[in-house]
């Protein structure tokens, strides 16, 4: 995770730290006071934030809320706040998938990734001259 100033609040949300960063926000753990709850609160970077910011981010979270698993995060809420979109969605607390099984994750993407490099079709000439993917 970079360096980054924590802001103390996101709405109503208290920031208590930061849970990550990609490229698609950051992703804050927040103390909600309405409700007294632990959320996960998503920004989203500051150079998809302008008009499209928080369309996109409803958006996302309509499509989460559309969903009913037990395996799928539930959608609290999603707003602006200070010119900055977010989401407020249920935190779930635990280990990384990378923490849970360490370089085996990382054995597995390096196999995920030679099976998807083998996967692909590769050109083959008929005795016709016709290219053919096998």
């Amino acid at each position: 995770m970079s360096e980054r100033i924590i802001p103390a609040a996101i709405a109503h949300y208290q920031i208590v730290e930061q849970l990550g960063e990609g490229g698609m926000g950051v992703v804050w753990k927040a103390r909600g006071t309405h409700l007294d709850r632990f959320v996960a609160i998503k920004v989203l970077p500051s150079e998809a934030v302008g008009s499209a910011g928080l369309p996109r981010l409803v958006h996302e979270a309509k499509a989460a809320s559309a969903l009913n698993h037990p395996n799928i995060i539930h959608i609290y809420d999603v707003g602006e706040h200070d010119s900055v979109p977010y989401i407020a969605m249920e935190y779930v607390g635990g280990k990384t998938l990378e923490e849970l099984i360490g370089r085996r994750a990382r054995d597995l993407r390096r196999r995920l990734s030679m099976e998807r490099r083998l996967r692909t079709p590769w050109p083959s000439r008929t005795p016709q001259g016709l290219c053919i993917a096998i």
